[in-house]
């Protein structure tokens, strides 16, 4: 990556410092696919009988874990996330002569196509010799059919788990086109997968400090760049200034997009940007949902960085996001900038 360096955009040009501008090294890592989704294949139910007796199929269970066979260290801790091993999502062959009501056809790759089911029973110990890991787990650790297949799956299978109902009449509703969508009985209302999208938003000085902040939620140390849902009526960028204003009480400018990828949990799509703000304006980290909000120099999130992840890190006096995150792909292109 070569940084680029301009006029922040809507600064006067005479006596302004130039800003490092910056790209993402790479897609964040939920956003890669290697899985063909096309709307004609969730209709054709000819092609879907066809391929049913040769597809694969995803199992996954009640809190969005799927088999996962790991080589190398496999994510421990209570925020395990992410490892130096590797991870390869372990599909089933389907069983029967036609899909059964309640799979959804992920997509095809390779000419196999790939379902999934939602099993709300429990491995018993000692039953199965292959892990079960969730999406923030294994997710970073996945190929890009792996995560693709996994994303995919836990963003729809949310979403058929609280559209058993119609949101206009009540009336119980069923899926169709493959798990695509779902049609209530009383009267055929057509409901689809919902995504809620959100902006995450790298602030950094226009120099080599950048703007974390932490949850309350969150334990001492850890920290990440700014993040907030849109509201209706309202633009990406304009979330992205009243987001960051709202939280820690700074206005931002020069606001440009970086990348997005899902996040299904349980539903939203993260969309990255980046923005510059005056590192001397006072932080006001809002009350509730802000507990502490910091400037970082760009040698310090190296440091983190190169120390590990949330899960990883430990006594690091800085913990930064791991790699299944945006945010961190965000912090690792912000680090690189020479």
């Amino acid at each position: 990556m070569t940084p680029r360096t301009d006029v922040a955009a809507g600064a006067p040009e005479a006596g302004t410092a130039e800003v490092v501008r910056f790209d993402l090294l790479g897609p964040p890592v939920l956003s890669r696919s290697a899985v063909l989704r096309d709307e004609t294949l969730r209709k054709d139910t000819a092609r879907q009988r066809a391929g049913w007796r040769t597809a694969r199929l995803l199992v996954v269970d009640t809190a969005g874990r799927v088999p996962v066979a790991w080589t190398g260290r496999r994510p421990e801790g209570p925020w395990a996330m992410d490892t130096d091993g590797t991870a390869r999502l372990v599909t089933v062959p389907t069983t029967g002569d036609v899909p059964p009501d309640d799979a959804v056809l992920l997509g095809e790759a390779d000419g196999v196509a790939y379902w999934a089911v939602r099993d709300a029973g429990e491995l018993v110990p000692g039953e199965d010799p292959v892990d079960r890991a969730d999406l923030r787990t294994a997710g970073a650790a996945l190929d890009a059919l792996g995560a693709g297949l996994l994303t995919t799956a836990v963003a729809v299978l949310n979403w058929h788990d609280a559209a058993q109902f119609c949101g206009r009449d009540g009336s119980p509703t069923h899926p169709e086109a493959a798990g695509w969508h779902r049609v209530c009985e009383a009267h055929g209302h057509e409901d689809y997968p919902r995504t809620d999208p959100a902006v995450i938003c790298l602030v950094h000085d226009g120099a080599d400090r950048v703007l974390l902040a932490r949850q309350p939620v969150w334990p001492e140390g850890r920290f990440s760049v700014l993040a907030g849902f849109v509201e209706a009526g309202e633009s990406l960028e304009a979330c992205v200034l009243r987001e960051i204003h709202e939280e820690v009480g700074v206005p931002v400018r020069d606001i440009a997009y970086l990348g997005s990828q899902a996040w299904p949990f349980p539903r939203s799509l993260m969309v990255g940007f980046r923005a510059v703000a005056d590192a001397d304006a006072p932080l006001r980290p809002a009350e509730g949902e802000i507990a502490e909000a910091m400037w970082v120099t760009r040698a310090e999130v190296r440091r983190a960085l190169a120390a590990g992840d949330w899960a990883g890190a430990e006594g690091s006096p800085l913990l930064l996001p791991g790699g299944v995150s945006i945010a961190r792909a965000m912090l690792e292109a912000w680090a690189a900038i020479d």
